[in-house]
């Protein structure tokens, strides 16, 4: 991955965390393009863990809702990011204009 792409994907699964973090929002899903970003930072496990205490007072499981990866839920997710103050990049949520499903539309069946 070029690390244009790679910073991208870090920033939303950070922004992600957050929001389900301080909203106790378990019920979300990062999308199939921002779960490698949650996996890659939870792998440094001091300093995610250290982030959650910081952040929230708890660890954040990663037990997402990925089942059911959806464009609505994905629109969600990216709604509550921004509402957040977070910047939200659609390409990496399949929630962009230019998508087109089924290629582009969250990565659930039921676009």
């Amino acid at each position: 991955m070029e690390r244009v792409v790679a910073d991208a994907v870090m920033d939303q699964a950070i922004a992600f965390v957050y929001v389900v973090g301080s909203k106790q929002a378990y019920e979300l899903a990062p999308s199939r393009l921002v779960d490698p970003g949650w996996h890659a930072f939870m792998l440094h496990t001091q300093e995610y863990a250290d982030w959650c205490q910081k952040r929230f007072g708890f660890f954040i499981h990663h037990a997402p809702n990925s089942k059911v990866r959806t464009l609505s839920l994905m629109s969600s997710v990216t709604s509550r990011i921004r509402a957040a103050g977070f910047e939200v990049d659609e390409r990496l949520w399949g929630t962009a204009a230019e998508c087109n499903p089924p290629a582009c539309c969250g990565d659930g069946p039921c676009c």
